[in-house]
């Protein structure tokens, strides 16, 4: 299993920990941001695979932001797929 860590741009959350055993969501905290709305996104994408996470919520807008946390997540999921094939 890897860990990574991704700093989130635009939105409350500060910190994405995600933990992932091949391509495959283990685990995911945020910290900051709406915690029952982080909660239960960690608690959605647990078990999945990173690419189906990417795919269902990237582009994911919060009200006029051109991001949110649930998109900020499938970057993070990116970053450490790319991170994982070094």
């Amino acid at each position: 299993m890897k860990k990574f860590t991704y700093t989130p741009r635009g939105v409350c959350s500060r910190r994405i920990d995600i933990t992932l055993e091949g391509n495959v969501i283990r685990e995911v905290s945020f910290m900051g941001g709406c915690s029952g709305n982080t909660q239960g996104i960690a608690a959605l994408v647990r078990d999945k695979s990173a690419e189906e996470v990417i795919a269902r919520l990237e582009g994911t807008r919060c009200g006029f932001k051109g991001t949110s946390c649930p998109d900020q997540l499938a970057k993070a999921l990116r970053a450490a797929l790319e991170n994982n094939g070094e």
